[in-house]
């Protein structure tokens, strides 16, 4: 049971991260433009940037650990 669930968080969190690399912006603008519209929810490019790198980062972690743990058979007797 618990190994379907973190099968399906896994999956999502790929999907999410690919999603998030994909918001990245070539010249490092990223979502950046969108913060020049006064109903933006961050207050300037560069904290739009950080609040997308940090998202890539943390999914980056939480899919790369879970593949491991997934894949070293961890929780199969759980």
């Amino acid at each position: 049971m618990i190994q379907s669930v973190l099968t399906w968080i896994w999956l999502s969190s790929g999907v999410l991260l690919v999603i998030s690399v994909l918001l990245h912006s070539p010249k490092g603008d990223g979502m950046g433009g969108l913060a020049s519209s006064g109903s933006s929810m961050f207050s300037s490019a560069r904290s739009a940037e950080a609040t997308l790198n940090r998202i890539s980062w943390t999914l980056l972690a939480l899919f790369l650990g879970l593949a491991t743990a997934l894949s070293a058979g961890w929780f199969k007797g759980i």
